[in-house]
Protein backbone atom coordinates (compact mmCIF):
# COMPACT_ATOMS: atom_id res chain seq x y z
CA UNK A 1 0.00 0.00 0.00
CA UNK A 2 1.35 3.55 -0.53
CA UNK A 3 0.60 6.57 0.54
CA UNK A 4 -1.43 7.83 -3.04
CA UNK A 5 -4.34 5.58 -1.66
CA UNK A 6 -4.79 8.90 1.01
CA UNK A 7 -4.24 11.68 -1.67
CA UNK A 8 -7.10 10.31 -3.70
CA UNK A 9 -9.12 10.53 -0.46
CA UNK A 10 -8.33 14.38 -0.68
CA UNK A 11 -6.19 14.20 1.78
CA UNK A 12 -2.84 16.73 2.13
CA UNK A 13 0.35 14.75 2.14
CA UNK A 14 3.51 15.71 2.61
CA UNK A 15 6.69 13.31 2.87
CA UNK A 16 10.37 14.76 4.00
CA UNK A 17 13.49 13.17 4.21
CA UNK A 18 12.45 9.78 1.86
CA UNK A 19 9.79 9.09 4.49
CA UNK A 20 7.53 7.09 1.97
CA UNK A 21 10.76 4.75 0.43
CA UNK A 22 11.41 4.08 4.34
CA UNK A 23 7.45 2.86 5.10
CA UNK A 24 7.44 1.10 1.86
CA UNK A 25 10.45 -0.85 2.42
CA UNK A 26 10.58 -1.69 6.19
CA UNK A 27 7.34 -0.38 7.58
CA UNK A 28 4.42 -2.03 5.23
CA UNK A 29 2.46 -3.34 7.76
CA UNK A 30 2.04 -0.04 9.97
CA UNK A 31 1.82 1.76 6.43
CA UNK A 32 -1.28 -0.30 5.97
CA UNK A 33 -2.93 0.13 9.47
CA UNK A 34 -2.27 3.47 8.87
CA UNK A 35 -4.38 3.94 5.62
CA UNK A 36 -6.85 1.85 6.70
CA UNK A 37 -7.52 3.85 9.85
CA UNK A 38 -7.81 6.91 7.89
CA UNK A 39 -9.43 6.22 4.64
CA UNK A 40 -12.42 5.03 7.11
CA UNK A 41 -12.61 7.62 9.70
CA UNK A 42 -15.36 10.15 9.29
CA UNK A 43 -16.67 12.83 11.87
CA UNK A 44 -20.05 14.44 12.26
CA UNK A 45 -20.40 18.05 11.55
CA UNK A 46 -22.48 18.72 14.69
CA UNK A 47 -19.13 16.86 16.64
CA UNK A 48 -17.17 20.23 15.23
CA UNK A 49 -19.63 22.15 17.04
CA UNK A 50 -20.77 20.51 20.28
CA UNK A 51 -19.05 21.81 23.77
CA UNK A 52 -17.88 20.33 25.95
CA UNK A 53 -14.21 19.92 27.56
CA UNK A 54 -11.53 17.51 26.52
CA UNK A 55 -10.60 15.45 23.47
CA UNK A 56 -12.91 15.72 21.03
CA UNK A 57 -15.37 12.76 20.08
CA UNK A 58 -13.24 12.31 16.43
CA UNK A 59 -10.18 12.66 17.89
CA UNK A 60 -11.25 10.19 20.77
CA UNK A 61 -12.03 7.58 17.78
CA UNK A 62 -9.08 8.07 16.01
CA UNK A 63 -7.30 7.36 18.93
CA UNK A 64 -8.71 4.23 19.77
CA UNK A 65 -8.90 3.16 16.09
CA UNK A 66 -4.65 3.36 16.30
CA UNK A 67 -4.87 1.92 19.82
CA UNK A 68 -6.34 -1.58 18.45
CA UNK A 69 -4.09 -1.66 16.36
CA UNK A 70 -0.68 -1.46 18.17
CA UNK A 71 -0.26 2.27 17.91
CA UNK A 72 0.21 2.94 21.47
CA UNK A 73 1.15 5.45 24.32
CA UNK A 74 4.61 5.16 25.31
CA UNK A 75 7.53 7.16 27.18
CA UNK A 76 10.66 6.97 25.94
CA UNK A 77 13.73 7.66 27.76
CA UNK A 78 16.87 8.72 27.18
CA UNK A 79 19.71 8.76 29.85
CA UNK A 80 23.33 9.84 29.50
CA UNK A 81 25.93 8.00 31.68
CA UNK A 82 29.45 9.05 31.78
CA UNK A 83 31.95 6.65 33.02
CA UNK A 84 29.02 4.34 34.81
CA UNK A 85 27.51 7.43 36.12
CA UNK A 86 24.36 8.65 35.41
CA UNK A 87 24.52 12.56 34.50
CA UNK A 88 21.19 13.61 32.43
CA UNK A 89 18.03 12.21 31.78
CA UNK A 90 14.71 12.98 29.21
CA UNK A 91 11.46 11.36 28.83
CA UNK A 92 9.45 11.96 25.49
CA UNK A 93 5.77 10.73 25.86
CA UNK A 94 4.28 10.08 22.46
CA UNK A 95 0.70 9.23 21.89
CA UNK A 96 0.87 6.23 19.59
CA UNK A 97 3.82 3.90 18.80
CA UNK A 98 4.04 1.39 16.53
CA UNK A 99 6.92 -0.89 17.18
CA UNK A 100 8.72 -3.60 14.71
CA UNK A 101 11.27 -5.52 14.54
CA UNK A 102 12.85 -3.25 12.01
CA UNK A 103 12.10 0.20 14.39
CA UNK A 104 9.31 2.12 15.73
CA UNK A 105 7.26 4.59 14.02
CA UNK A 106 6.14 7.66 16.07
CA UNK A 107 2.79 9.37 15.55
CA UNK A 108 1.07 12.66 17.07
CA UNK A 109 -2.67 13.51 16.31
CA UNK A 110 -2.66 17.34 16.94
CA UNK A 111 -6.75 18.36 16.18
CA UNK A 112 -6.85 21.58 17.72
CA UNK A 113 -4.02 22.57 19.81
CA UNK A 114 -2.56 26.03 19.90
CA UNK A 115 -0.06 25.69 17.16
CA UNK A 116 3.47 25.32 19.30
CA UNK A 117 2.46 22.04 19.87
CA UNK A 118 3.60 21.14 16.15
CA UNK A 119 7.10 22.42 17.19
CA UNK A 120 7.42 20.53 20.17
CA UNK A 121 6.54 17.22 18.35
CA UNK A 122 8.45 17.44 15.44
CA UNK A 123 11.74 18.57 17.71
CA UNK A 124 10.85 15.20 19.93
CA UNK A 125 10.80 13.35 16.23
CA UNK A 126 14.18 15.20 15.79
CA UNK A 127 15.76 14.43 19.10
CA UNK A 128 14.54 10.58 19.06
CA UNK A 129 15.47 9.93 15.24
CA UNK A 130 18.95 10.98 16.32
CA UNK A 131 19.41 8.73 19.16
CA UNK A 132 17.60 5.63 17.16
CA UNK A 133 14.93 5.56 18.96
CA UNK A 134 12.02 6.04 16.31
CA UNK A 135 12.67 5.36 12.52
CA UNK A 136 9.70 7.80 11.37
CA UNK A 137 7.52 10.66 12.75
CA UNK A 138 4.12 11.13 11.60
CA UNK A 139 2.02 14.47 12.13
CA UNK A 140 -2.04 14.68 11.63
CA UNK A 141 -3.76 17.35 11.82
CA UNK A 142 -6.69 19.55 9.87
CA UNK A 143 -6.26 19.52 6.36
CA UNK A 144 -6.35 22.54 4.18
CA UNK A 145 -9.90 21.88 2.76
CA UNK A 146 -11.15 21.30 6.17
CA UNK A 147 -9.91 24.65 7.12
CA UNK A 148 -11.08 26.06 4.18
CA UNK A 149 -14.53 25.44 4.49
CA UNK A 150 -15.13 25.14 8.35
CA UNK A 151 -17.23 28.53 8.07
CA UNK A 152 -19.45 26.98 5.47
CA UNK A 153 -19.96 22.94 7.43
CA UNK A 154 -21.00 24.78 10.39
CA UNK A 155 -23.08 27.39 8.93
CA UNK A 156 -24.87 24.40 6.93
CA UNK A 157 -24.60 22.77 9.82
CA UNK A 158 -26.83 25.37 12.17
CA UNK A 159 -28.90 25.79 9.37
CA UNK A 160 -29.83 22.14 9.32
CA UNK A 161 -30.43 22.18 13.04
CA UNK A 162 -33.18 24.68 12.88
CA UNK A 163 -30.20 27.31 14.69
CA UNK A 164 -31.70 31.02 14.71
CA UNK A 165 -31.39 32.56 17.69
CA UNK A 166 -28.76 32.16 20.71
CA UNK A 167 -31.79 30.07 22.28
CA UNK A 168 -31.18 27.20 19.80
CA UNK A 169 -27.82 26.54 20.02
CA UNK A 170 -28.73 25.11 23.62
CA UNK A 171 -28.98 21.34 21.82
CA UNK A 172 -25.24 21.70 20.63
CA UNK A 173 -24.38 22.61 24.25
CA UNK A 174 -23.24 25.64 23.82
CA UNK A 175 -23.87 28.69 26.35
CA UNK A 176 -22.13 32.24 24.31
CA UNK A 177 -20.42 34.33 26.32
CA UNK A 178 -21.14 37.77 27.03
CA UNK A 179 -18.17 38.60 24.87
CA UNK A 180 -19.35 36.26 21.81
CA UNK A 181 -22.90 37.50 22.13
CA UNK A 182 -21.97 41.17 21.91
CA UNK A 183 -19.66 40.57 18.80
CA UNK A 184 -22.57 38.98 16.80
CA UNK A 185 -25.04 40.87 17.58
CA UNK A 186 -22.82 43.88 16.31
CA UNK A 187 -22.54 41.32 12.64
CA UNK A 188 -24.63 42.19 9.92
CA UNK A 189 -28.24 41.20 11.16
CA UNK A 190 -27.96 37.16 9.64
CA UNK A 191 -27.66 35.48 12.77
CA UNK A 192 -26.37 32.51 11.28
CA UNK A 193 -23.61 33.84 9.12
CA UNK A 194 -22.48 35.90 11.78
CA UNK A 195 -22.32 33.41 14.37
CA UNK A 196 -20.53 30.59 11.96
CA UNK A 197 -17.77 33.03 11.35
CA UNK A 198 -17.12 34.10 15.01
CA UNK A 199 -17.38 30.40 16.21
CA UNK A 200 -14.81 28.96 14.34
CA UNK A 201 -12.93 32.06 14.84
CA UNK A 202 -12.56 31.25 18.54
CA UNK A 203 -12.66 27.56 18.33
CA UNK A 204 -10.60 26.78 15.35
CA UNK A 205 -8.50 30.25 14.50
CA UNK A 206 -5.35 31.08 13.01
CA UNK A 207 -3.02 30.05 15.46
CA UNK A 208 -4.43 26.44 16.42
CA UNK A 209 -2.85 23.54 15.24
CA UNK A 210 -3.68 22.79 10.90
CA UNK A 211 -2.37 22.07 7.99
CA UNK A 212 -0.77 25.36 6.91
CA UNK A 213 0.58 26.22 10.37
CA UNK A 214 2.37 22.64 10.12
CA UNK A 215 3.91 23.19 6.81
CA UNK A 216 4.89 26.29 8.26
CA UNK A 217 7.33 24.62 10.62
CA UNK A 218 8.46 21.90 7.54
CA UNK A 219 9.39 25.14 5.73
CA UNK A 220 11.82 26.10 8.58
CA UNK A 221 13.28 22.74 8.75
CA UNK A 222 12.33 21.68 12.11
CA UNK A 223 12.09 18.49 12.44
CA UNK A 224 15.15 17.53 9.95
CA UNK A 225 16.62 14.96 9.27
CA UNK A 226 13.81 12.54 10.57
CA UNK A 227 11.69 10.81 7.97
CA UNK A 228 8.41 12.85 8.63
CA UNK A 229 4.98 12.31 7.27
CA UNK A 230 2.43 15.14 7.47
CA UNK A 231 -0.97 13.71 6.87
CA UNK A 232 -4.24 16.62 6.84
CA UNK A 233 -7.68 15.42 7.37
CA UNK A 234 -9.60 16.74 4.70
CA UNK A 235 -13.38 18.10 4.61
CA UNK A 236 -14.66 15.10 2.91
CA UNK A 237 -14.48 13.30 6.21
CA UNK A 238 -17.16 15.75 7.63
CA UNK A 239 -20.66 13.99 7.14
CA UNK A 240 -24.02 15.49 7.94
CA UNK A 241 -25.46 14.77 11.06
CA UNK A 242 -28.80 16.12 13.23
CA UNK A 243 -28.27 17.23 16.67
CA UNK A 244 -30.30 14.73 19.03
Amino acid sequence: MRLSVLTDLGFDVQTQNHVEAVLVGDFPEPLRELCEVLADFKMADIELVQGGGGESHPTQRLRRAFSERGWRKRNIEISKIVDGEHRAGTTHEIDHVRQTDKGSIALEIEWNNKDPFFDRDLENFQRLHAEGAISVGIVITRGQSLQDQMVQIIHDCALNNGVASFGDLTKFGLNPTARQRKMVESGSGDFVATWAKKFVSDKFGSATTHWDKLKNRIERGVGNPCPLLLIGIPSTAVIKEDAR
